[in-house]
């Protein structure tokens, strides 16, 4: 069966439409269009294929998996090479006959089941593994190592191709939001195949690190936005059924391990978190960028108090201008501080003395910040790294008064995150002190521990009648154990060196995307000329030029940015709130010791989706940098649990 006009269009301009074809135009992002018959990156002649063929499954006898490989799940590829994906089924779900040349018939098996779940009741997974917003490459061979825990677990495991940073041509475009538009389109392409497969592709669960957390992120909170249909229509995704039904590629869950998302205001959060607390560098007196960096701090105060946070019992969070630093008061900085001391608490909880800091749990890191993700990818295996001690762990649950988590926690952590940005391992004293994280310290008591915590700056107390600790505040945690390790413009960079500067860009181009970054330097901008480094090339003209430019399909950067942002979606403050069908169902964790962006990144996204009623199981990890963060267990372990859990309720 061919698909319909009208299953991958919905209002497609007159100017984009091929005649006889009914195919979307295949735009680039230098600016010219080719139909979907021409140039190598675009789809064959008419439209491809997107119904499943049943008879073309493939067998792994020895772990009872039927799978497909090389699916194309939109009907105008941009890049062929990363747009489609591959399915992998338990056997006990499908019905097979051999059809003797290596190739298996299939239909799902209603009455098949995997433990407490069926062919028609099993949730879907798909990784979403590109750290730094890089692309996912589809699989192009069978692994059962990849899939088993999935397989063992009975859920169907998906890996579509995605683009991103590092996949750009002048053909198939790589820049946001395309990475995200894959993903949907995807997730709409098992929807109209649903009769085809098993699964229940109403619980269908994403999960990510780093750039994937985010684009995880903003796949679970901008399900059916409008902003995504243009790219949608653009690449011939599935937007209705065989009976005409409107698909959506909303999801049930999101897994989001350090997502690096809010990049409106990531420079200025990233400058009231940490950079207000370092004096060398692009912060060192007397620089432009010193100033630019208390002027971002400052700033922060005020997009952060427009976002209408509140806490778990509807307080409002805010900050409040102090007599030190930049709005080190108000209740968002009083809630700030209690996620810190909740993390360590967690640790303590969690953690046996005598107790020896596992190095290679930072493996591969480099010390203090950098970018990247786990080389094994969120669904794979991250080695044998402990992040905890031998020994009988505690029962991993978090202390109360700061945000809360539902979750199931495993056994001790021994899955080694393997990204780059990691500051000390596991739960030792940061670079800010002066124990050096790459040697091999024990414990042997807690308050041995906490007196090297303050070998520099005394920041920690603990009662050992209670085994908890206390901190002064955010100056002595940060300086110690999260000190700043990007240039003041830490995510849109005053050069537009930065990864995300790439990933906001328009083909190679890389662009200026934050609004409240340009803002600080129009008014500040005087004062910089007249400071060390400053260049007329760092000025606001340049993000305004920038902001004027817009893609192949006429969006510019701004609206790129909010694609992006989870928040745009969740909270009162933006244009995009209640346009989008939040995911239901959440999952977070991150570092606190991670130097790639600010923690509030990652706790006012939990803030915000609380307060819409969703669920949120959150935690910050302790002593563990910008990796698959968890307190006890493996990420997959942990993912899998909680996808149980959830998909069961």
């Amino acid at each position: 069966m061919m698909i319909s006009r009208r299953s991958v269009m919905r209002a497609v301009p007159v100017a984009a439409l091929l005649g006889a074809t009914g195919m979307a135009a295949c735009s680039n992002d230098s600016g010219s269009s080719t139909t979907a018959s021409g140039g190598a990156s675009s789809a064959a002649a008419g439209a491809v294929e997107l119904a499943l063929n049943p008879a073309a499954w493939s067998y792994d006898a020895d772990g009872d998996v039927y799978y497909q490989l090389g699916l194309s799940y939109v009907a105008s590829p941009q890049d062929t090479s990363y747009e489609t994906l591959g399915v992998f089924v338990p056997g006990a779900y499908m019905s097979a006959t051999d059809n003797g040349d290596g190739t298996f018939t299939a239909e799902v098996a209603s009455d098949g089941a995997v433990g407490d779940w069926t062919a028609t009741t099993a949730p879907i997974v798909l990784p979403v593994n590109t750290p730094g917003y890089a692309a996912q490459q589809p699989p192009s061979e069978y692994s059962y190592d990849t899939v088993s825990a999935y397989m063992e677990a009975g859920f169907i495991y998906v890996q579509a191709g995605l683009r991103g940073k590092d996949s750009t041509t002048d053909a198939a475009p790589g820049n946001a939001p395309w990475g995200v538009t894959d993903l949907k389109a995807a997730v709409r392409y098992l929807r109209y195949n649903a009769a085809a497969l098993p699964g229940n592709s109403e619980q269908t669960y994403v999960f990510g690190h780093s750039g994937g957390g985010a684009q995880s992120a903003v796949m679970g909170a901008s399900g059916d936005s409008a902003l995504y249909t243009p790219y949608l229509e653009a690449l011939g995704a599935a937007t209705t059924d065989a009976d005409g039904a409107t698909l959506s590629d909303a999801i049930a869950g999101a897994m989001c391990w350090c997502p690096i998302t809010s990049l409106d205001a990531a420079n200025a959060a990233y400058e009231w978190n940490m950079g207000q607390f370092a004096t060398t560098g692009t912060r060192e007196a007397g620089t432009w960028t010193e100033a630019y960096s208390k002027n971002l701090a400052a700033a922060y105060a005020d997009h952060l108090n427009g976002l209408g946070l509140v806490d778990s019992d509807g307080n409002t969070l805010a900050l409040e201008e102090s007599a030190d630093g930049q709005y080190l008061a108000g209740s968002y900085y009083d809630h700030m501080v209690a996620v810190v001391e909740q993390s360590l608490n967690g640790f303590l909880a969690a953690t046996e003395f005598p107790y020896t800091p596992n190095t290679t749990e930072m493996a591969g890191m480099e010390a203090q910040g950098g970018s990247g993700g786990p080389a094994g990818g969120p669904g794979g295996s991250t080695g044998d790294a402990s992040g905890l001690p031998s020994g009988a762990p505690g029962d991993g649950q978090a202390p109360d008064g700061a945000p809360t988590g539902e979750g199931t926690q495993g056994a001790p952590a021994d899955g080694g995150p393997d990204g780059d940005g990691a500051t000390a391992g596991a739960g030792g004293p940061g670079e800010g002190s002066s124990a050096d994280s790459s040697e091999s310290v024990t414990y042997e008591t807690v308050e041995d521990y906490i007196a090297a915590l303050n070998e520099d700056v005394e920041w920690v107390s603990y009662d050992s009648s209670t085994n908890t600790a206390t901190i002064t505040g955010l100056e002595g945690f940060v300086t110690s154990q999260k000190a700043a390790t990007k240039d003041v413009g830490a995510l849109d960079g005053v050069d537009r060196g930065q990864t995300e500067n790439t990933v906001l860009g328009v083909g190679e181009t890389a662009m200026h995307f934050s609004e409240l970054s340009r803002d600080v330097i129009a008014a500040n901008q005087d004062t910089y000329a007249a400071l060390t480094d400053w260049s007329d090339e760092y000025g606001s003209s340049e993000y305004d030029s920038d902001f004027a430019q817009t893609d192949a399909l006429g969006v510019d950067v701004l609206t790129r940015e909010h694609m992006y942002n989870p928040m745009y979606f969740l909270s009162s403050a933006y244009e995009g709130a209640g346009t989008s069908t939040v995911a239901p169902n959440w999952r977070i964790r991150t570092g606190v010791t991670q130097g790639d962006t600010a923690s509030t990144v990652e706790v006012n996204l939990a803030l915000a989706l609380q307060a819409a009623g969703q669920s949120v199981d959150f935690a910050t990890i302790w002593g563990q940098g910008h990796t698959m963060a968890e307190l006890t267990g493996t990420g997959e372990e942990n993912f899998i649990a909680w996808v149980a859990e959830k998909a069961a309720s």
